[in-house]
């Protein structure tokens, strides 16, 4: 093995990410396990070239990352957001929302339920939507003692799969984009239905909330903060003169601004085909540029506010940009080594492999390939933590083998790309999305992979089943009821085990 190429392109090329999610979950500390992937993937590359190795990690490696624009903009709209929530915290908006829902909000229940919804509200982004939902909903699920790693795999829940099947959101975008000679917005909307992965996901949120009970790590975590005593009375009394809508407008900006940041880099303001026309822009948009014009729009209104309403003082409001990054840097550090790490497997020619294997087998078994690609597609985005680039690698694919041949069945095996890619990324501990929801529920990062694998990968069982049947009926209502009737069955076996193991 002195010779790099027999590395690249090869199952070689994923043993590095396999081997940092192993390490993260068997040890619980995520930043040497990444760093150790690194570091193999490194190996790999250089073929015993010590300068090369070094050039992989850093200069090619870590300092690449750093500097690219897209990665940039991401880590200065986090930063942001941080600020933003050190604000409202600041300012008593959190705890006047708090001391809000305690009157409007009865129950655990009831607080869970609103915070699936207002995640399903927010699809414009899965960044966003993290961060926000997190801001908005801990100091109510803090209220009524729902963990943090709940919270967690909620705002998880209610990221990428609900951009998933939104059509007006950053994903949407991002997916038309990778088909080529077709309409890939029609088509995106046409493989929505077939989408079983994000609609059973947003499914398995009301009912175990609704069933009342956890299951696997998540039980522990749930039980445990049950028993904690809240200090819900400590925090009101800190910020009383505070309220609402020191919280609600500050959100309120963060949605509009991001929504208009997001057409204008996209061109909806410019003269071209994008101008005046919302859906072009979204879809030529640049997700890093508009988010940070929204978040940085949004900050500046918010300090104004509260300072001409003199909640807070414009030097108070200077001291929370420090909190807001060192609230961020955990997320940031992580984020950092999981690019590096993407990096690397690119290097190694992780899509080449896929490829050729997807290419390899799809003239077989052609009503077993929805099921087949949902397979791969989540294995390469668990692997890799990306579910675009699992877009990029399998969508040009399917197109290319099904396009002139069974219409019908590439609008499913695309639906099942786009849900495997969602259920590897929702389950990868290097996903940037699943980095965010820790960062927004203010949970350990591996806490939150640990108590979410299992869920997910019960909804992705299922999943797998359902885009069996949908192989051969090429039905989405038959395969959707039937997956649905499943998953429930499911659910109700475990928590009949669950109660019976008490």
């Amino acid at each position: 093995m002195n010779d790099a190429s027999t590395m690249i392109g090869t199952f070689w090329s994923l043993l590095p990410p396999i081997v940092a999610i192993a390490l993260a979950l068997i040890t619980k500390e995520v930043y040497s396990s990444l760093f150790i992937g690194i570091v193999i993937g490194a190996i790999f590359i250089s073929a015993g070239s010590f300068p090369t190795f070094l050039s992989s990690i850093f200069s090619d490696g870590i300092v690449k990352q750093l500097s690219s624009s897209g990665n940039a903009g991401i880590l200065v709209f986090l930063v942001v957001l941080g600020t933003m929530v050190a604000l409202m915290n600041k300012a008593g908006g959190s705890a006047a929302f708090g001391r809000w829902a305690k009157a409007h909000i009865k129950s655990r229940i009831g607080a869970q339920i609103a915070t699936i919804c207002l995640g399903i509200l927010i699809f414009i982004d899965d960044y966003f939507n993290c961060l926000t939902v997190g801001s908005v909903m801990r100091p109510v699920t803090d209220k009524y003692k729902v963990s943090r790693e709940k919270l967690a795999y909620i705002i998880d829940s209610t990221a990428a799969p609900i951009c998933i099947i939104m059509p007006i959101s950053s994903w949407a975008a991002a997916v038309s984009g990778f088909v080529k000679g077709e309409d890939g917005l029609s088509l995106f909307i046409k493989a929505i239905p077939y989408n079983f992965y994000a609609l059973f996901t947003i499914l398995m949120m009301f009912l175990i909330v609704s069933l009342n009970f956890e299951y696997g790590t998540m039980k522990k975590f749930e039980e445990n903060s049950e028993k904690k005593a809240s200090n819900e009375d400590k925090e009101s009394k800190k910020a009383l003169k505070g309220t609402v809508f020191d919280l609600v407008f500050p959100i309120i900006s963060l949605i509009v601004f991001c929504t208009l940041g997001m057409i204008y880099s996209g061109g909806f303001f410019e003269d071209g085909e994008a101008k005046g026309n919302f859906i072009t822009a979204f879809a030529n948009s640049d997700a890093s540029v508009g988010l940070v014009l929204g978040s940085f729009a949004a900050l500046i209104l918010t300090i104004i506010l509260y300072t001409i309403r003199k909640v807070l003082t414009f030097s108070e409001s200077m001291a929370c940009i420090p909190d807001g990054f060192k609230a961020m840097v955990p997320a940031i550090l992580i984020l950092t080594l999981a690019w590096t790490l993407k990096g690397v497997t690119d290097t190694l020619g992780a899509a080449t492999y896929v490829k050729g294997l997807v290419e390899g087998n799809a003239g077989s078994f052609l009503n077993f390939m929805p099921a087949l690609i949902f397979a791969i597609g989540a294995f390469l985005a668990f692997s890799t933590g990306t579910s675009w680039g699992t877009f990029g690698i399998l969508i040009p694919i399917i197109v290319d083998v099904f396009a002139e041949t069974d219409y019908s069945l590439m609008i499913v095996s695309i639906s099942a790309c786009m849900a495997g890619a969602v259920c590897g990324d929702h389950c990868s501990p290097i996903s940037d999305t699943t980095i965010m929801a820790s960062a927004g529920a203010q949970c350990q990062h591996v806490n939150h992979v640990s108590t979410q694998l299992p869920y997910a990968m019960t909804v992705a069982s299922v999943s797998f089943v359902t885009y069996l049947v949908a192989g051969f009926t090429r039905n989405a209502l038959i395969s959707f009821v039937t997956g649905a009737a499943l998953l429930v069955g499911v659910l109700l076996f475990i928590k009949k085990k669950v109660s019976n193991n008490k």
